[in-house]
């Protein structure tokens, strides 16, 4: 598995293709290769190295900034991926470099987003297009979207560009961004994601999908919640022959009138075009269909402990005998699988918290942990192949910590050890099978209580003045 000599790792990306734990002999490797990131790097006109005792190669820095999403807390922080570039230099007979982070801080620097935004996205599709028909759902490929935010420090730079929630007064807040997110069903892999500000005009979920709209298949299945349900949407996704299947909103106004049944709470609907919307011109709304004819559904949940007793669906599968009601409403139901993949992101990643301090370097870590996302995905699509189980079976954060585990070691051991080693860990990710749980409800609520401290009421700098002149600053008074 080793094409090159231990200490020319740090000058190609074999070094965090071992430490990713791949191999050509295991399935979805040419989801990623050294030809394919160098020629990533290439288009970008990078260059490799200046001189042989270049520490900071973009073989080495993408390698630690893919590792800093392995980790969370402390382990995260950029002095903490010197320190395993240092060890790993050791490792290599070469000397260690000195533990400040600012050499490396430059070097990720230079890494550019558009490099590690189309490594994410290449992944992704790369996969896609390999997975079994038994992984799909009726044969086609589902695309879940949601939206979710995430929040950065606080400096004057993200504030400019992602400014704080307009409620909170100024240095009590922290700049905000919002995040839509293109998943896939089968493999859990993100697709797509747009980026903006948390409020103001065309800021909103819907926005941030319409810059997304490329990046699905002809083909594809668009599921996505009540959010999602309006008319141009749904005109704009059959533009490029792509179904849909979402809640129908409760503030949607349709036309209920049945022009056909197709069974009990079944039925194919019209949908008359709406007046035009302030984000399209007279020229792109007059391209708009008139009518739309949609298919809707009504189901009734009787599950115990579920908020909604009843909902309706909208969809474009107007075949009935190929698209079963109960089959759509179940499709619908796995929709809830896009919440837990954001948490995979947000939570067990860590990236809810976001540590740059400008605004590029924020779109860089989002791109970098996305990259990091699909990779552990990766492995657990390798793992299930495997194990022939399904990838949506098996543990996010399992797969995640087996990586985190050998990340160090698996560049420092010979090919026949690597092989070995990644046969173990292959069967110790698949080991771990998230339980199967029909039914199964949660109070919404928290058992751990926050510490009991006080909140800034005012900029920190002013408590800090107040404090220093004797002064409580929550009393106003010595």
């Amino acid at each position: 598995m080793l094409s090159y000599g231990i200490r020319s790792l740090s000058y190609r990306f074999r070094l965090l293709l071992c430490s990713l734990q791949q191999s050509d002999s295991l399935p979805f490797s040419d989801a990623l290769t050294e030809e394919q990131i160098e020629a990533a790097f290439d288009e970008q006109g990078v260059p490799w190295q200046r001189d042989d005792e270049e520490v900071f190669t973009p073989s080495m820095t993408l390698w630690a900034f893919v590792g800093q999403a392995l980790f969370k807390e402390e382990q995260r922080s950029c002095l903490a991926a010197v320190a395993r570039i240092g060890v790993m230099l050791l490792a290599m007979g070469r000397p260690r470099c000195a533990q400040n982070n600012g050499p490396y801080c430059r070097a990720r620097g230079r890494l550019p987003v558009a490099v590690i935004e189309k490594l994410t996205l290449d992944v992704a599709s790369r996969c896609e297009v390999q997975i079994p028909d038994r992984w799909l759902w009726k044969g086609r490929h589902v695309k879940l979207a949601d939206g979710t935010s995430v929040s950065m420090p606080d400096t004057e730079a993200n504030q400019e560009a992602f400014p704080q929630q307009t409620c909170q007064k100024k240095g009590l807040g922290f700049p905000i961004a919002r995040l839509v997110v293109l998943l896939s069903l089968a493999t859990g892999m993100t697709s797509g994601v747009a980026m903006g500000q948390f409020a103001g005009k065309e800021t909103g979920e819907l926005a941030l999908l319409r810059e997304l709209l490329d990046q699905l298949d002809e083909g594809d299945i668009f599921l996505a919640d009540k959010l999602y349900c309006t008319y141009f949407l749904i005109a704009l996704l059959l533009q490029r022959n792509v179904d849909l299947v979402v809640r129908l909103h409760q503030a949607r106004k349709i036309d209920r009138r049945q022009i056909k049944r197709l069974g009990r709470h079944d039925c194919l609907i019209i949908w008359q075009r709406p007046d035009r919307p302030s984000w399209m011109d007279r020229e792109s709304y007059d391209q708009m269909p008139k009518s739309l004819e949609l298919r809707l559904i009504h189901v009734d949940v009787d599950e115990p402990g579920f908020r909604t007793q009843s909902l309706d669906i909208v969809t474009t599968l107007s075949d009935a005998e190929r698209y079963s009601r109960d089959e759509i409403a179940e499709l619908y139901h796995r929709r809830w699988l896009a919440e837990l993949d954001i948490r995979s992101i947000k939570c067990t990643m860590g990236m809810d918290q976001l540590r740059c301090k400008s605004p590029t370097m924020v779109r860089k870590e989002v791109w970098t942990c996305l990259l990091a996302y699909n990779l552990i995905r990766q492995k657990m699509l390798q793992a299930a192949l495997e194990a022939d189980l399904s990838p949506r079976t098996m543990s996010f954060a399992n797969t995640m910590q087996v990586l985190a585990a050998g990340w160090m070691v698996m560049p420092l051991l010979d090919r026949q050890t690597q092989m070995a080693f990644v046969r173990i860990e292959l069967r110790s990710a698949a080991s771990q099978v998230v339980g199967n749980r029909p039914g199964r409800v949660e109070p919404r609520a928290v058992k751990r209580r926050p510490k009991p401290y006080r909140l800034l009421t005012m900029a920190r700098r002013m408590a800090q003045a107040l404090l220093r002149q004797g002064i409580d600053p929550y009393k106003k008074k010595r």
